[in-house]
């Protein structure tokens, strides 16, 4: 979600020590399951291109942390909770987006590990690898700015909720959503899979559904969002949309 950058006073290291280490918890359990979901779908514990995947993820995990606590740690805790007032176009996106979120990675696994279907070459690798790199910076990015980035679609009336105008807000509305898109793709390729790319495809479609219906409730439902928008007059490309 769009939002000025807004620290907290409470927003300290310590103040969030405990919050931070079960969040912290939570991203190893999920570099777990990704680690099994993509070993299992390719019957092979020695798939290199899955290790790879989990160490840059590990990795990717531990340089936001290092830039992104100690700006915002607020939301480094909000993105690992459930949080109420959720909408109702957001409570339907989301299972769709878990589906082909994980998606990717069974496909992959299959056709990368298991079955090579349309098995790709190392040099797709490495562009898969570059493009995780890249979609990352958004992100991070978005993160060290926004603390109502949550990872749902609700207006934060209890934490102050309003609209952030810097950092790479002022290039497009939905960073964190660019950046993903960009990973996803680069998922299927740093896992050697064509066939990947179809839930890609999809998850990166879900996302833009996402974008321009939490564009649409937020032009109606937060103060400011409508001037952001004219400043600020692309969701996800500059230049292009």
């Amino acid at each position: 979600m769009s939002t000025t950058p807004k620290t907290s006073p409470e927003g300290s290291f310590s103040s969030y020590r405990g919050p931070l280490l079960r969040r912290c918890l939570q991203v190893l359990f999920e570099a777990a399951l990704f680690g099994v979901v993509l070993l299992v779908s390719a019957g092979d514990l020695r798939w290199g291109n899955a290790w790879l995947f989990v160490g840059l993820f590990l990795v990717q995990v531990i340089a936001s942390a290092i830039y992104v606590i100690p700006r915002n740690p607020e939301i480094v805790v909000e993105r690992g909770r459930l949080h109420e007032g959720t909408q109702g176009f957001d409570r339907v996106l989301m299972p769709f987006y878990m589906v082909t979120d994980l998606g990717v990675l069974v496909v992959a696994g299959l056709d990368g590990g298991r079955f090579g279907w349309a098995r790709l070459g190392w040099p797709w690798v490495a562009v898969g690898v570059l493009l995780m790199v890249l979609g990352a910076v958004p992100v991070v990015w978005a993160m060290g700015v926004n603390r109502h980035l949550e990872k749902t679609v609700r207006i934060q009336s209890e934490r102050g909720h309003q609209v952030v105008t810097g950092g790479p807000y002022r290039f497009v509305r939905h960073p964190m959503y660019l950046g993903a898109i960009i990973q996803m793709i680069g998922t299927a390729l740093l896992l050697s899979s064509a066939w990947a790319l179809l839930p890609a495809v999809a998850c990166g479609v879900v996302l833009v559904s996402r974008t321009a219906l939490e564009d649409r409730f937020l032009r109606r439902s937060l103060p400011g969002y409508a001037d952001f928008a004219a400043t600020t007059p692309y969701r996800l490309v500059p230049g292009v949309w």
